[in-house]
């Protein structure tokens, strides 16, 4: 079935997307100087959010489709995972990211630090779940 086998595509991109922010963009950029890393994190975050937001509706969209077309239970979880990630943006990481965009570079500290390493953990929610759709399809495509 085309229509699921996208929906894991898509999924797979938005988890592979989110764990290279984790692995590797995240640490790299807390070895910057408080400054650098606030300067640092507005754009890639911006970036990300361009990025993954329409993979999470998209992932959500064909897992839908596929749930719809074949019944298999799989393509719901899988669909619902890949949403979650947007109440989990707004209701627990959002809060951070408006702080932290308010918070002007030359103002960036100790305090601007901790919440970009919040911001971190916060995000590897966003890697579980997608990482989680994944499995869910991949389960549903090979049943």
């Amino acid at each position: 079935m085309l229509t699921g086998q996208l929906a894991l595509v898509v999924a797979a991109v938005f988890s592979g997307a989110a764990l290279y922010i984790n692995v590797a963009e995240q640490p790299a950029r807390l070895e910057l100087d408080d400054r650098c890393l606030l300067t640092e994190w507005k754009p890639a975050y911006k970036h990300g959010t361009a990025m993954q937001a329409p993979l999470a509706i998209a992932g959500f969209l064909l897992g839908l489709a596929a749930w719809w077309q074949s019944g298999h239970v799989g393509w719901l979880l899988g669909a619902l995972l890949m949403i979650a990630n947007w109440p989990v943006t707004f209701l627990a990481i959002m809060p951070t990211n408006k702080r932290l965009m308010a918070t002007e570079p030359a103002a960036a500290g100790a305090e601007s630090r901790a919440m970009i390493e919040r911001w971190g953990s916060l995000h590897a929610v966003r890697t579980a779940l997608g990482v989680a759709a994944c499995l869910a399809f991949l389960w549903a495509s090979l049943s």
